[in-house]
């Protein structure tokens, strides 16, 4: 039973380092490009340590999957964060669309942008 729970560990570990990989490659942006790593593939090394914890469980218990884990845990938002704020004061621009950008919604569709009718009766309806 134990190394029917390592290898799903595993599987789910890869499948996750596979789609935070894939993401890191495909995403047009900078700040898009964070969510691969910092993301899915801190889930994936999360499955194969627990894989790992699971795996020793049998023999000796060892803290070192453990003190890895939280230090992944820890550094990898800690890490997207510096990121983002570098790309922040870069002044990096984002080639997403917009919701004004996206074809069929024009200026006044955009939930952003409200008239001056739309203001008067959100304050009307408290």
């Amino acid at each position: 039973m134990p190394d029917i729970i390592v290898s799903l560990l595993m599987l789910v570990g890869s499948f996750f380092l596979l789609v935070g990989a894939i993401g890191l490659v495909r995403l047009p942006d900078f700040f898009m490009r964070l969510h691969g790593p910092t993301k899915s593939t801190t889930l994936g090394v999360g499955g194969m340590l627990l894989a790992a914890i699971v795996h020793a469980a049998g023999r000796d218990f060892s803290l070192r999957e453990l003190l890895i884990m939280l230090f992944l845990f820890i550094t990898a938002p800690v890490s997207a964060y510096l990121l983002g704020q570098a790309g922040l004061r870069r002044r990096i621009t984002s080639r997403a669309p917009l919701p004004d950008d996206l074809p069929g919604l024009g200026r006044s569709d955009s939930p952003r942008v409200r008239s001056e009718t739309d203001r008067s009766s959100l304050g009307n309806a408290r």
